[in-house]
């Protein structure tokens, strides 16, 4: 039974306009329903298939700022979304997260600039607190981030991540994939956009590809992450021997 918060997301392309971009985007264009049948589901793909256009979509039609953070933050400082949020319907499960965020890594700056301005009633020292005990402009951009998902991050939340991989350390991957494992198998659902080959492998998530113009489901061996990490960790020399070749160059 799905009883996820966020089950089905519906895309009703008469309302982009036509010649606009987002209808260019051949993994999109091709599908008007996405599923989300596990608490955690990965979009995977090469760059530029539409990966974190249709996460920030979802994010923004779920009520979140485009830059990130919780529903109540409301803040601008470079309007770059696309209108896909506006063709978006959303299926929503019978439950109701306890706390819901929406994190990325390009904007995460601007969101940890604006979370003490967010922090309501609690006194400063209360609210570094629940980041390490001091701002998150204090630490190293990999811990501040940890710090973030571990003090705001609950059992019975809604996530979304865009390349959380892109702040942290291999090991500091890790202990998200922890963290997301822990938190899931209680109840939490999180959508993450990633090209993690550790995040990936999270049992029992599903991964959707956005590779060859289209959506659809696929395992992790078979991802372009995987395979190409797998290639250089057992071929390095010939690898870079290969790709550094002049012939190759050129």
């Amino acid at each position: 039974m799905n009883d996820r918060f966020l089950k089905q997301i519906n895309i009703d392309w008469e309302k982009i306009e036509c010649g606009n971009y987002l209808r260019e985007i051949s993994s999109l264009n091709s599908v008007d329903t996405v599923s989300f049948d596990s608490n955690i589901t990965f979009f995977v793909g090469e760059n530029g298939t539409g990966k974190s256009t249709l996460l920030e979509g979802i994010a923004v039609a779920y009520g979140f700022n485009p830059e990130g953070g919780n529903k109540n933050y409301n803040f601008s400082t470079y309007d770059s979304h696309s209108g896909l949020h506006d063709a978006i319907s959303l299926v929503r499960g019978v439950k109701r997260p306890k706390s819901s965020y929406f994190l990325r890594a390009e904007s995460f700056y601007n969101v940890a600039s604006k979370a003490e301005d967010y922090r309501g009633g609690d006194s400063i020292e209360a609210f570094y607190e629940r980041y390490g005990g001091k701002s998150l402009h204090q630490q190293s951009h990999g811990e501040s981030f940890l710090a973030l998902i571990q003090g705001n991050f609950n059992e019975q939340g809604f996530y979304i991540l865009d390349e959380p991989e892109a702040a942290l350390s291999p090991q500091r991957q890790l202990t998200l994939l922890i963290e997301m494992d822990r938190l899931a198998k209680k109840g939490a659902q999180f959508i993450v956009a990633s090209h993690s080959p550790i995040l990936l492998g999270i049992p029992d998530a599903i991964l959707l590809s956005f590779d060859n113009g289209k959506i659809h489901p696929c395992q992790y061996v078979d991802t372009e992450s995987y395979q190409v990490m797998e290639m250089f960790i057992n071929n390095r020399e010939y690898f870079l021997s290969h790709l550094l070749s002049k012939d190759y160059i050129n």
